[in-house]
């Protein structure tokens, strides 16, 4: 095929660990396993939120959406995986390898804006604690993670939109077990200028955006914190946002490292363990992070289990 030809190839080969050592079937049984705790565990988090009215609050409403966008966002690359270890086939479809795309874009940038927006859920809470109940409405809580889905499919559609117009040659082998925006940019071999304009633009405007929202959300907190005078009440205050800057800190950090690897070596193994990081453990640790340091969701999640067993 040549360069600017608009036959389009029909499938791609995800290398993926196939480059590594590790035997399959620990791979297979690795990728299952996890998806399974990352399902249930925030399955059950969501769950908890919508039985019990004690949670019934912004910050518990914007996790169980957190929840619900981790779930979709790992049942858009793990599922795979596993299939093509059982199949053994690394080939996905070219309109299976859009659509992958186009959910994870969907879903990662999902959990960034509600990263943020429960960054300035905890903003108000610690710092116009006798406005907060007035400010976070459920008017406007329900806005904030409309504006979010919004936008994270707009910009989704945009990213697929712009993907579709490219061409490939003869290099269709994704280095990662799922298709990712920036590697099938790289894979084209048509003119690709326009299209990293759009994705870096969107990258700092939502991305970095989102994440400066952050940090001036803390920045504003730290600053609260610092003017209690007790120790007690600096705690207490720190504690209702410890869980949600833990996941931040282990989302971003995740994320940089990842990206950070791919640009120091070109080894797609190396590339493939890396990106396991914010598309399998992340998810999977964020239910543990929040009920395990969160003793609101532990007393819904016993009288969940009592309830269960009550039934006759």
């Amino acid at each position: 095929m040549e360069p600017g030809n608009d036959t389009q190839i029909s499938e791609f080969l995800l290398l993926g660990f196939s480059e590594g050592t590790e035997p399959q079937p620990l791979i297979f049984g690795f990728f299952l396993s996890m998806y399974m705790i990352t399902v249930f565990g925030n399955l059950l988090i969501i769950l908890a939120v919508g039985s019990d009215s004690h949670l019934h609050t912004p910050m518990y409403f914007f996790l169980a959406n957190l929840s619900f966008a981790d779930i979709c966002f790992t049942s858009t690359t793990i599922p795979k995986m596993p299939w093509n270890i059982w199949t053994q086939s690394q080939v996905i479809t070219y309109a299976g390898c859009i659509t992958q795309m186009y959910f994870f874009t969907l879903f990662a940038v999902l959990d960034i804006f509600l990263l943020s927006v429960m960054a300035y859920d905890r903003f108000v809470a610690i710092c116009h604690p006798l406005h907060y109940t007035v400010i976070m409405n459920p008017q406007l809580c329900g806005m904030l993670v409309l504006v979010s889905w919004i936008m994270s499919i707009l910009n989704s559609l945009l990213q697929s939109l712009m993907m579709l117009r490219l061409s490939f040659c003869t290099h269709f082998q994704i280095p990662r077990f799922f298709c990712e925006l920036n590697e099938m940019v790289q894979l084209a071999c048509s003119d690709t200028f326009l299209n990293k304009v759009v994705m870096y633009f969107a990258a700092v405007l939502l991305g970095c955006g989102a994440f400066v929202g952050i940090l001036y959300s803390y920045s504003k907190i730290v600053s609260c914190i610092h003017g209690i005078s007790s120790a007690q009440g600096k705690y207490k205050a720190f504690s209702t946002c410890a869980s949600h800057l833990s996941v931040v800190s282990l989302f971003y950090c995740t994320i940089l490292g990842v990206y950070l690897s791919s640009a120091a070596t070109q080894s797609s193994h190396s590339n493939a363990v890396a990106s396991v990081m914010y598309t399998v453990v992340t998810p999977m640790l964020n239910p543990f992070i929040y009920s395990l340091r969160n003793r609101d969701i532990k007393r819904a999640l016993k009288r969940m289990v009592l309830g269960l067993e009550k039934c006759p």
